[in-house]
C-alpha cells in the first residue's frame, strides 16, 4: 500500500440533502494496556489512512453501502451495533428521523490492526450526520457519539483512539486527567508493518484484567513499568531523541510480552526490524496481531527497512514522519 497521504474530501462539506465527514486513523506509541489501568499512554495521528462517510437523502429505511457491510442498518451484523447505536443516539440528538438516508462509507483502514478503524468510522459516519443536517459540532460532542460505539467495540475503551483521530498532535492521555499534548524535538521516522492476522483488543484487554485479578502484585508492577517508560518516552519526543525513545519502546515490548499480548508473528516482524536496524520496535494496539511500529535510524533506513519488511512478509507497509513541531 502506497505510503502517501490518503486523498479525502475536505474535513466537513454540505450539500443539499447529503453530507460528508472524515476521519484519519491513528497508533499508540507507547502505553498500551496500561492505559486502561491507570497509567499514561502516547498517541499519534496516523494520515496515512482513513474513512470518508457520505450520507445521501432516500426513501425508506437506512441503510449502509460499505466494503463491511451492504443492507439495511437495522439488519446489520452485531459487529455495527456499536456504530449503529452511535447513529440512533446522534439522530435524535439533531432532531432527525431514524430514515430516509444511505450512509456510504469508504476505508482504507484495515480493521482488526490496532490502528483505530472502528473509532475512524464512527467519528466519519457522525461528521457526516452532523453535516447532513447542516449542524456545527464541538469536539466534546463528536468524541461523546463516538464513544458509544467505542464502548460496544473494546468493552472498556480508554477514549485515546477518538481523541487521538481528531487531533493534528501526539497526544498525551491519562484517564481521569486533561489530555494534553507533546510537541516533537526533532523528527522521527516511523515505519508501521501489518503482520496480515486480525487482533481482537476486547479480548487481549479482558486477558489482562484476568491477569491483573490472578496476580495482582505481578501484574501491576509490570502495569506501572509502562507507565514509567512511556514518561520516559514523552522525554525522548521532547527533548532527548530517537536513541532513548528507541529503547523505551524495546522495554515497553518486553513488558507487554509479559502480559501476554504479543505473539510469535508479532514478535518475528519485530526481532527481524531490530535485526535490520531499526533504534527500537513494539507492538502497537491490542495486540496477538495486528501491526508493530518500528522506530528507523533516518529517512534512508526507513525507506530500506520499509522494503525489507514487504520482502520478510509483512502485508502491509507504512513508512511515515512525525514532524518537529516548533
Amino acid at each position: 500500500m502506497s505510503a502517501e497521504k490518503v486523498t479525502l474530501t475536505d474535513n466537513i462539506k454540505t450539500t443539499d440533502k447529503s453530507g460528508i465527514g472524515i476521519a484519519y486513523s491513528k497508533l499508540i506509541l507507547i502505553g498500551e494496556h496500561a492505559v486502561v489501568h491507570g497509567q499514561p499512554a502516547i498517541a499519534i495521528p496516523f494520515p496515512l489512512v482513513g474513512v470518508e462517510s457520505v450520507i445521501k437523502y432516500k426513501t425508506g429505511p437506512i441503510k449502509f453501502d460499505s466494503t463491511f457491510y451492504h443492507g439495511a442498518m437495522d439488519s446489520a451484523p452485531l459487529a455495527l451495533e456499536g456504530i449503529v447505536n452511535a447513529i440512533h443516539a446522534t439522530l435524535k440528538y439533531l432532531g432527525l428521523p431514524s430514515r430516509d438516508m444511505v450512509i456510504q462509507v469508504k476505508s482504507s483502514i484495515p480493521p482488526g490492526k490496532g490502528l483505530g478503524s472502528s473509532a475512524s468510522v464512527a467519528i466519519a459516519i457522525i461528521r457526516s450526520l452532523f453535516s447532513y443536517a447542516k449542524v456545527d459540532y464541538t469536539e466534546g460532542e463528536l468524541l461523546h457519539f463516538a464513544n458509544i460505539a467505542e464502548k460496544f467495540a473494546h468493552g472498556s475503551p480508554s477514549g485515546i483512539d477518538t481523541l487521538t483521530i481528531t487531533s493534528e498532535s501526539p497526544v498525551w492521555f491519562e484517564r481521569e486527567n486533561p489530555v494534553s499534548y507533546i510537541s516533537p524535538g526533532e523528527d522521527f521516522h516511523f515505519i508501521v508493518a501489518d503482520s496480515g492476522r486480525i487482533g481482537d483488543t476486547r479480548s487481549a484487554v479482558e486477558s489482562v484484567a484476568h491477569l491483573l485479578k490472578k496476580a495482582p502484585s505481578k501484574i501491576q508492577s509490570k502495569i506501572e513499568r509502562i507507565g514509567e517508560l512511556t514518561h520516559l518516552a514523552k522525554h525522548a519526543l521532547e527533548k532527548a531523541g530517537k536513541n532513548l525513545l528507541g529503547q523505551m519502546l524495546n522495554e515497553a515490548q518486553k513488558e507487554l510480552s509479559a502480559l501476554g499480548v504479543s505473539d510469535e508473528g508479532l514478535d518475528r516482524l519485530i526481532n527481524f526490524a531490530r535485526k535490520e536496524g531499526a533504534i527500537g520496535a513494539k507492538l502497537t494496539g491490542g495486540g496477538n496481531g495486528g501491526c508493530i511500529i518500528a522506530l528507523a535510524k533516518n529517512e534512508i533506513h526507513s525507506r530500506q527497512l520499509s522494503e525489507k519488511l514487504k520482502e520478510f512478509g509483512a502485508q502491509a507497509v507504512w513508512p511515515f514522519v512525525l514532524r518537529k513541531q516548533d
